[in-house]
């Protein structure tokens, strides 16, 4: 399936007169190139993959066909979501909602952290979709709760992130208990073999939109790279800030330890700091999304599995304490910028120590591009290590 497109708007795509006045009502003028190539194909009821980076308007790209092809007479559950974090689960279903307009169809968020009393309630009550993570979901349809025998459409958001936390069993659980006769939609920044795996054994000759072969970093993002002493990456951090004074600012650490040591001495020395990370309780994680989203918080330090469900127009700056792990971290780390509008520039800076050339390699292998090189004039990266050594270190 080609994935050019010409330019198009939503009334172009096969929606109806309901949802394209919901369209208009909220300000939703002309459709990204996702929602372009992916909605006609979704509309159909095929399967279909779509691939593109992140902030590009996937969640209407699957959103709008399910909105489309469900049953509002029909109270049972027949479209579940499944996305990789409590977050982003919030966040699709706010969105979802919000698309839905003039359709009398409900959702229903399905999370961890959540009261399940209430999620329980509600869909008793009755709720058509169903938006959550693969252990709460499991939990609901093993209390014969959450009914998945009458679904029409399963989407899986984030895919390749889902596998990468170790969700695949779940994943596979869930969609052997989902009615053979469904339409499979699978949405990614990047289709890794283990995504391609999951998508062979479950989706049925599906079509793939794939947007990402033009580079798969955010076009509007300038990125570099810094080099750096590892024992001086926090000094060097609050030098960039005060060099940089973003206006809102997200800082990636590769574990919840790390966030929480950045914070302690960041908090110490500037208002509106914040941190993320899957073990803080889920009311202080809401708090902090919704000052952040408030712009309350101009620094907000976090690990990458809440970071996927971190969608923040004002950031302007993405910062890599830590290289990310994997290559496509990255893809979905500067994602998270340059948003702020169609012409402003969003910034990212990644901290590479000596012996990290080859990751920093990797990764651009991986966006088809080369990071500049950045750094302070008022701030040696390899001070005390030229004091120890007697010599000069260069990065190699």
């Amino acid at each position: 399936m080609s994935s050019e497109t010409k330019q198009v708007g939503f009334e172009d795509l096969g929606l109806s007169e309901k949802t394209l006045g919901t369209l208009t009502k909220i300000g939703f003028e002309t459709p990204s190139p996702i929602q372009a190539a992916f909605l006609p194909i979704a509309l159909t009821g095929v399967d279909c993959i779509g691939q593109a980076r992140t902030g590009t308007g996937k969640t209407a790209a699957f959103s709008l066909p399910i909105l489309e092809q469900l049953d509002e007479t029909d109270d049972r559950v027949q479209a579940l979501v499944l996305t990789p974090t409590r977050e982003l689960s919030e966040q699709v279903a706010e969105e979802c909602k919000r698309l839905a307009g003039g359709h009398s169809l409900r959702v229903v968020c399905l999370v961890g952290g959540r009261p399940i009393r209430r999620q329980i309630e509600t869909l008793r009550k009755g709720s058509q979709i169903a938006i959550g993570t693969p252990g709460r979901v499991i939990d609901l349809n093993q209390r014969r709760e959450l009914d998945l025998r009458h679904l029409k459409v399963v989407v899986l958001d984030e895919a390749d992130r889902m596998l990468d936390i170790g969700f695949r069993p779940d994943i596979e659980k869930i969609l052997r208990r989902c009615p053979d006769e469904r339409q499979t939609l699978l949405l990614s920044a990047t289709v890794p073999p283990p995504v391609e795996r999951l998508a062979r054994n479950y989706m049925n000759e599906p079509d793939n939109v794939d947007l990402s072969q033009d580079g798969v970093a955010v076009d509007s993002v300038r990125q570099f790279y810094m080099t750096v002493d590892r024992e001086l990456k926090t000094p060097l951090l609050a030098k960039l800030l005060l060099k940089e004074r973003p206006q809102q600012a997200l800082v990636f650490t590769r574990t919840k330890r790390g966030a929480d040591d950045l914070f302690r001495k960041f908090s110490r020395m500037l208002p509106g700091v914040e941190h993320l990370h899957g073990d803080l309780p889920q009311s202080r994680r809401d708090r902090t999304m919704r000052r952040f989203r408030d712009g309350k918080i101009r620094l907000l330090i976090a690990t990458d599995v809440v970071g996927r469900g971190i969608d923040v127009s004002g950031i302007s700056h993405i910062i890599n304490y830590d290289i990310p792990e994997f290559c496509d971290d990255y893809v979905h780390r500067i994602g998270r910028t340059g948003r702020l509008s169609s012409d402003e520039m969003g910034f990212a800076f990644t901290f590479v120590t000596q012996e990290q050339g080859e990751q920093l390699t990797n990764i651009e292998i991986r966006i088809n591009k080369q990071l500049e090189d950045y750094s302070l004039d008022d701030f040696d990266a390899f001070e005390r290590r030229k004091r120890r050594n007697g010599k000069e270190r260069h990065f190699g």
